[in-house]
């Protein structure tokens, strides 16, 4: 079977680029993606099933039984079938090397930082660009090969992260590019002049792995420092969290309150007071207005969060 564009992708996001490349662009010959049963050993934020496409465009979905598309049942799709171009959108994982060799014009997908590839390779950029306080993100759409991230740049394009911005705004952000982008390479790809440029002046750099653990709030640090961490790992991410006693409050939606106040009475981390449902945290050098959270009761004036 010969497949010519097939996309990659776990996600929502996968969903969402799905549907503008079949409305605006061009016909999807293959979609693949994760059986369910893979989500026990795996934990995908954001994760959708997109078997439902067969039935809705009449595209083929194949769903690997491993996100490392190792196992035999994918090894042998891959090796039975022809493919030209792959558009990875929403796959969290490295492709194999059998994989992408599958590929007469190469998979294609997506990364970005504050900097240019090979600047910032590794994991999460989006939430890591939030929470580190950068002001703007490269979106590159490089060619993959087995290494994570390689300059391998087709094309790329920049975008604001505004101090207003969630992890979630910044996907809106990214998917706008991404569709720009795609637009782009699909019209290369159609006319044969799909050019790769593996030349750059910046250095080589990472970002770390990301857990769920890794939202805990530390009362100590500056409210700048804690606003970032809030919007970086908000929905659909686990979000950033703090405990009262043994209560754990999740924190959706915070910002910034007033850094002029005296609330030299308070230890940071203690509610100040609660209005309209919303607890005002002291902080170091200010105080933060907790605008949703969760906690299996309500917050009340002098809680102490740790």
């Amino acid at each position: 079977m010969n497949y010519e564009l097939a996309i990659f992708g776990v996600k929502d996001t996968t969903e969402e680029i799905v549907e503008f490349i079949h409305n605006k662009i061009r016909k999807i010959d293959v979609i693949i993606t994760i059986h369910p049963d893979v989500l026990k050993g795996n934990h995908v934020a954001g994760f959708k099933g997109l078997k439902s496409f067969e039935e809705k465009y009449g595209i083929r979905v194949f769903e690997a039984r491993s996100y490392s598309l190792n196992d035999e049942e994918t090894v042998q799709f891959f090796q039975e079938n022809n493919f030209q171009i792959g558009i990875s959108m929403g796959w969290q994982r490295l492709i194999p090397g059998q994989v992408l060799n599958a590929f007469s014009k190469g998979v294609f997908g997506f990364h970005g930082s504050c900097g240019y590839l090979p600047y910032g390779r590794g994991r999460s950029p989006l939430n890591w660009s939030v929470i580190n306080g950068d002001s703007r993100f490269i979106l590159n759409l490089f060619r993959y090969d087995e290494a994570a991230d390689s300059p391998n740049i087709f094309a790329n394009r920049m975008f604001a992260i505004t101090e207003h911005d969630t992890i979630r705004t910044l996907q809106y952000k990214n998917l706008l590019v991404s569709k720009q982008l795609i637009t782009q390479l699909l019209q290369a790809y159609e006319q044969g002049t799909i050019k790769v440029n593996t030349t750059s002046a910046d250095p080589d750099s990472w970002y770390g792995k990301r857990t769920a653990q890794d939202g805990k709030i530390n009362f100590m640090d500056k409210t700048r420092v804690i606003y970032n961490l809030i919007r970086g790992v908000g929905r659909p991410f686990p979000g950033a969290f703090a405990y009262r006693g043994e209560d754990r409050i999740t924190i959706w939606e915070a910002h910034p309150f007033d850094e002029i106040l005296d609330f030299s009475a308070y230890r940071p981390g203690q509610v100040i007071d609660v209005f309209d449902g919303k607890a005002i945290v002291r902080t170091i050098d200010g105080s933060l207005l907790l605008d949703e959270y969760e906690s299996g009761t309500p917050l009340i004036p002098g809680d102490q969060l740790n």
